[in-house]
């Protein structure tokens, strides 16, 4: 238990009793000379008169006589006013101190205090390490009642993350055990249930910057999507987006997600393997022209039609209008083709499962139909960790091998350091043309591929 009473710090001090309306000027002449403490405002309240005001002084004016003070500054006021010393007793207690200044009374010295921690919604993700798991719960207690009322749940995670969908395992050291919350980022509103489904704030910019090279129209499919941190935003931008995860719960959350922004018609949410998705959406229906033959539902239904040109998705003046929220526009037009088909055209591939997407691109060798193909291949964006110990090239090397192609121009930006010897980095590229037509790639029929 925290004794909170321990924290009780009682300042013996001086104060000026003078009528309000000099209070102004007051603190113009003391300046200098008044309590200076953080969120304590040195002018209050006289609990004696409504017509008076105490101005608080420093606690470097010991004496009553208040030579402590330029008599200079003192006998001008008092030509203004009348002036009273009173002795003045503040007590700063528990609520008054911050977390860190809190937190470094408690723990044994040495020991390093918890400087941050992960907000998402009404919730506090701590990562306590090892040595302070023995005061895990105080720790708790300090950020929970120092961040009221914004965090009302506070979380450390539990073990390695075992599962298959990458979610880790918490328990609620303080607060509500509720994991159900709401985040709010780049004009998009997320619901979750932190305890079920993947999300991380501190990757908010990364999501902005690769959607921004997203434009209107484009074609976009998202491995690894979770509850849509890319592909929301990438539709309210006017994209058509393919959304995949392996999770059901996330997949539930992101039609939840497009429902809240209004963004239904520009994505596609599905719940499969991502090697299964991929290689299903690529897949040319036996029967081309018979669209509903594709493992994969037709994306749009509507009256427009579809122009190819210059290697380049376009349409006529018909669109899809989509309200996007935070926008200064109250509509957004896209041009989304009515017979868009995703064997035919992508522009790019989101892949934002770094621990293991370098293992996913394999996918693509010989994934693409060329024959079907229309326009530029896509650009993919494959997210993965590089240890200190690592290179790029040999992230290259390793991708290469993967596709059995050449990577040209490859772009790597680092997105965040995730511990003292491994970073996170995006690893763009166009898809090669050498990887749809790779040597061990047999077609047994119109359409099929061997992955």
């Amino acid at each position: 238990m925290l004794d909170e009473s321990k924290f009780d710090v009682h300042l013996k001090l001086w104060a000026l009793r003078i009528p309000r309306e000099f209070c102004k000027v007051a603190t113009k002449l003391l300046n200098g000379h008044m309590l200076n403490r953080p969120r304590i405002k040195p002018v209050t309240e006289d609990p004696t008169s409504e017509k008076t005001r105490y101005v608080i002084l420093s606690e470097s004016v010991q004496n009553p006589d208040l030579s402590d003070i330029p008599s200079k500054n003192l006998n001008e006021l008092k030509k203004l006013c009348k002036i009273e010393t009173v002795p003045y007793s503040l007590t700063l207690g528990y609520s008054y101190w911050g977390a860190d200044q809190v937190l470094k009374q408690v723990l044994p010295s040495g020991l390093e205090v918890p400087s941050s921690f992960e907000t998402i919604g009404h919730i506090a993700h701590l990562n306590i390490p090892e040595e302070l798991l023995p005061y895990k719960d105080v720790i708790a207690k300090v950020i929970y009642d120092k961040n009221q009322p914004k965090i009302q749940t506070v979380v450390n995670k539990v073990g390695s993350i075992a599962n298959e969908f990458r979610v880790p395992k918490f328990e609620v050291l303080a607060g509500k055990a509720d994991m159900a919350t709401e985040v709010k980022q780049y004009g998009a509103t997320f619901k979750l249930d932190y305890g079920l489904v993947y999300w991380n704030s501190r990757l908010e910019h990364e999501h902005i910057r690769l959607v921004n090279k997203f434009q209107n129209g484009e074609v976009i499919c998202d491995m690894f999507a979770g509850i849509g941190p890319f592909a929301i935003p990438a539709a309210q931008k006017g994209c058509l987006v393919y959304a995949n995860d392996l999770n059901p719960d996330s997949v539930r959350y992101l039609k939840v997600n497009a429902d809240i922004n209004k963004v239904n018609d520009n994505i596609r949410a599905y719940n499969m393997d991502a090697r299964m998705f991929m290689s299903q959406l690529m897949t040319v229906p036996i029967d081309e022209s018979d669209e509903s033959s594709n493992n994969l539902e037709n994306v749009i239904t509507s009256s427009q039609e579809r122009n190819v040109g210059n290697g380049s998705l376009k349409c006529d003046d018909s669109h899809v209008a989509v309200k996007t929220k935070g926008s200064k526009n109250k509509r957004i037009k896209t041009c989304i083709p009515s017979t868009c088909k995703s064997w035919e055209h992508i522009d790019h591939v989101i892949m934002n499962l770094p621990a293991s997407a370098l293992q996913f691109l394999d996918v693509f060798r010989g994934l693409i139909q060329m024959k079907y193909w229309k326009g530029s291949l896509p650009w993919i964006h494959c997210y993965c960790f590089i240890r200190s110990s690592e290179t790029q090239e040999s992230v290259i090397l390793e991708a290469e091998s993967l596709l059995n192609a050449k990577i040209h121009d490859p772009i790597f930006h680092r997105v965040r350091d995730v511990a003292p010897n491994k970073a996170m980095y995006c690893l763009s590229f166009q898809l090669p043309g050498e990887a749809c037509t790779s040597e061990d790639i047999t077609d047994t029929a119109p359409g099929s591929v061997h992955i």
